[in-house]
């Protein structure tokens, strides 16, 4: 049995809706971030970086996004949620990978200041910068990585939960989401995906 650790706002909700899309029987254990909840012992003697998402599985516990949407992509191949083929799948993990290691740091650099710096003026420059390093991200995705209607193309992939949960947080960082056409029509039909509102029911209540 799979075992998700997550937190509401966070980067899990994409591990979530591809567990759902996959057809897997999981569980899920949901932390406080207002309370530490991955700060305490318990936590940590499953996930270290005190951070989510994290997916106990019988072989051990997998951490950061990109890496447990592949490992859920190819546990469940009857749910096709990333390309069979070799390149096919390495562009999805191109794009996962964009978004984690560029698109979740500048995000990040909204209220986690304190990762990079000490100084709390440097800190409020960092947030100043937020909005257009956001939307020169998506910039980006718009023309040159969302192919349409899905981020692969005509298949939906483990990719599509990443980025409806990404461009989630455009709103919070500034950016009007209907400035890139392609990632909020992407964005609605996430919404209309009965996985998806499942999914949120949980992340909201």
């Amino acid at each position: 049995m799979l075992t998700l650790y997550f937190a509401p706002n966070t980067a899990a909700l994409a591990v979530h809706i591809a567990l759902q899309e996959s057809g897997a029987i999981y569980n899920t254990v949901r932390l406080n971030f207002a309370s530490n909840d991955q700060k305490a012992p318990q936590y940590l003697a499953i996930n270290p970086k005190a951070r989510v998402p994290a997916l106990l599985t019988e072989q051990g516990v997998l951490t950061e996004t990109p890496a447990i949407l592949a490992y859920i992509a190819q546990c469940f191949p009857a749910a096709n949620l990333a390309p069979n083929e070799p390149f096919g799948f390495a562009r999805a993990q191109a794009f996962n990978n964009y978004l984690c290691a560029t698109v979740h740091v500048a995000h990040a650099h909204r209220v986690r200041g304190a990762r990079w710096t000490d100084e709390p003026e440097v800190a409020q420059a960092l947030t100043k910068k937020v909005a257009q390093n956001m939307a020169d991200c998506f910039a980006l995705i718009e023309h040159d990585m969302l192919t349409g209607p899905w981020v692969m193309g005509a298949s939906y992939s483990v990719c599509d939960a990443y980025l409806f949960t990404v461009s989630g947080w455009l709103e919070g960082d500034g950016v009007d989401i209907a400035g890139f056409p392609a990632v909020h029509a992407h964005h609605q039909s996430m919404l209309a995906r009965p996985a998806v509102q499942a999914v949120l029911a949980l992340h909201r209540a």
